[in-house]
């Protein structure tokens, strides 16, 4: 079946299953610490360091995820959760790097206490999306990236019967597929699309709403 959301006060340790060193930003890699962002600004503060993380495609993990929420904004202009996981989609890639299969839940424990629990569930769906796509769609598979190819079998690769009867009977599967194509779609060199400061004031607002 799919994993339910995870516990955004789960140990970082049970989440990643190793003890470390410290990540740049300040986390402390020890299963005494929960992975959480705080407040907003530390989640644009780790989401700049994304600029530092290539994870094997044509863009940084950064504009990456400008690419994508602009993407989101453009397709789904009334549905500010949705386009805020599209920004924040690959934030376990940033704090977890090289953890492609647990990248997504990773991510939704570090923004679900922040953004909500809405914003968590689609960052935690947008691998299995992927997952889901390849399942439904023959021709999908040929759309994504060598990357993208190579982490779809660490993710599980094709559902099996009961995963895709959970996924349909989710309600977000809808902003899930729309998040993952925009995933697909926000990998292309020199794109400009709006930075970092523009969505101040979605995250602060979501942040406020999730309090």
């Amino acid at each position: 079946m799919v994993d339910p959301d995870p516990d955004p006060d789960e140990p970082l340790g049970t989440a990643l299953g190793w003890v470390g060193e410290g990540h740049r930003m300040g986390f402390v890699r020890t299963s005494s610490m929960s992975l959480r962002l705080r407040d907003s600004a530390e989640l644009l503060a780790t989401l700049a360091g994304g600029a530092d993380v290539g994870d094997d495609e044509a863009v940084d993990l950064l504009a990456h995820a400008l690419q994508c929420a602009a993407i989101l904004e453009a397709v789904a202009p009334g549905d500010r959760e949705l386009q805020v996981a599209g920004l924040v989609h690959d934030i376990g890639t940033i704090l977890a790097p090289n953890r492609p299969e647990a990248h997504a839940r990773v991510g939704a424990t570090a923004v679900r206490g922040l953004l909500g629990p809405r914003a968590a569930h689609l960052v935690r769906l947008h691998d299995q999306a992927k997952r889901y796509l390849v399942t439904t769609d023959p021709g999908y598979r040929h759309q994504l990236s060598a990357r993208s190819l190579e982490t779809l079998r660490l993710q599980g690769g094709l559902l099996d019967p009961d995963e895709r009867a959970a996924l349909d009977a989710d309600p977000d599967l809808g902003a899930g597929l729309t998040l993952r194509r925009a995933d697909d779609d926000a990998k292309r060199p020199g794109t400009v699309v709006p930075d970092l400061g523009h969505w101040q004031g979605v995250l602060d607002q979501l942040a406020r709403s999730a309090a």
